[in-house]
């Protein structure tokens, strides 16, 4: 199809996105919720410009069917684990695309290009990935220079990562994933700003997620473990110290090591504010920081990552700051969940979404409104119990004799890869 331009009011809401989607952000970590832990001064910085929801919920987990919860609008979780866009659905872009705005993703998201999650980006205007986080097949063998290579994490036991070849060549800070994303995200706004009639800009941002490896000044900004062993790689587990996963001592410095990689991150998304400062884009461009769930770092009998037990607060109730020009800064209450940002991108560009969804657009609360725009949310991994949030607190509902047998709707089952 042609594209057709949609056009703008400026008396309709704004006319750009950008939606920093940083992975596993804890919501009660950062500074604005009121976390005085780790430092994230400019992720403080945007909450200051924007609206911060306090009542705001993954829906699918973990981070493909979360971003199909936000890119398709529908909940994942419900009828598989892990997958594509199907083919009875489309991402957002693809209705943004035929309408002439213009759509772009930066992102060091592995999984985005992995068998089972790869088609999320095809309808994108472009795309540009960035090279070497967690298991991103990038090098087939460590530098063999390894000249000016940040000191190195011990190594990662019996399991060849290939992080373990990817980091010998980062030379600095500026080369590892997370900075040059978000690098790029700001070296493309300056390109870019005023240059499209409109335009969406999705920035998917593996940091804080694991490795949790920082090169200094951060590697110790939160604990002074220099003569062990740098701990990058967190264990997934109900009970680390009983377990005898970790020690005490191990399980401290995992937590400041994820304060370390916030920290850095927070500190290059602030490049991506100061394009947005220099091209004067807050006046008619959406922004919104968001993530796709938390991560348990001892919490909960000392459980960490995101291993098989109930979905706490911890994991399941994410930050969400959306910045709506003209919009007062403060607090919104309301009950929100991940699918709600694929409806309120769909309403702010007028396009209308073929398949059903299941969120609902922000934009009335966003606009002032006080009333509710949902009563309720669903939340959960495929196969495991189901969680129901709504204002009373959280109920959770699993079958009596286990989830099997299970079965996975999915009409590309057996020609498009599934992680079971």
């Amino acid at each position: 199809a042609t594209p057709t331009s949609i056009p703008h009011d400026d008396a309709n809401g704004p006319r750009n996105v950008v939606v920093l989607l940083l992975d596993s952000l804890n919501r009660h970590l950062l500074g604005c919720y009121g976390g005085r832990e780790f430092e994230t001064p400019n992720i403080d910085r945007l909450a200051a410009r924007s609206v911060a929801f306090t009542r705001h919920y993954a829906g699918s987990l973990p981070c493909m069917p979360a971003r199909h919860d936000i890119l398709c609008g529908a909940w994942d979780f419900l009828w598989r684990p892990w997958g594509s866009i199907e083919i009875w659905e489309d991402a957002i872009t693809h209705q943004l695309r035929l309408n002439g705005v213009v759509t772009q993703l930066i992102s060091d998201h592995p999984h985005l290009f992995e068998a089972g999650g790869e088609n999320y980006h095809c309808d994108f205007g472009a795309w540009d990935y960035q090279r070497g986080h967690e298991g991103d097949p990038w090098k087939l063998r460590p530098d063999p220079s390894w000249v000016g290579t940040p000191a190195l994490p011990a190594a990662t036991g019996w399991v060849h990562r290939a992080y373990d070849d990817s980091r010998t060549y980062f030379r600095s800070e500026a080369d590892f994933p997370g900075p040059k994303t978000m690098a790029a995200a700001a070296a493309w706004l300056d390109d870019n700003a005023g240059a499209h009639e409109r335009f969406f800009l999705f920035v998917d941002e593996f940091d804080p997620h694991e490795p949790f490896d920082t090169p200094e000044p951060w590697t110790y900004r939160y604990h002074d473990q220099r003569d062990g062993e740098l701990i990058i790689w967190p264990p997934y587990t109900t009970d680390a110290i009983g377990s005898g996963a970790l020690t005490e001592q191990q399980a401290a410095q995992i937590r400041a090591n994820y304060g370390a990689k916030l920290s850095m991150i927070d500190h290059w998304l602030g490049k991506v504010l100061d394009a947005l400062d220099r091209h004067e884009l807050w006046d008619d461009t959406m922004v919104v920081l968001c993530t796709d769930h938390g991560h348990y770092l001892g919490e909960h009998g000392g459980a960490f990552g995101k291993p098989g037990m109930a979905i706490r607060n911890t994991l399941g109730h994410i930050p969400l700051l959306v910045h709506w020009p003209g919009a007062v800064a403060g607090v919104c209450e309301a009950l929100t969940a991940s699918v709600d940002l694929h409806a309120t991108i769909a309403d702010l560009f007028g396009v209308s979404v073929g398949h059903r969804t299941h969120g609902v657009s922000l934009r009335p609360l966003l606009e002032g409104s006080s009333a509710a725009v949902r009563d309720w949310v669903l939340q959960g991994y495929f196969g495991r119990e189901v969680n129901v949030v709504d204002q009373a607190g959280t109920y959770l509902r699993a079958a009596p004799n286990g989830p099997l047998p299970l079965s996975l709707w999915s009409n590309r089952w057996s020609t498009m890869p599934v992680h079971a």
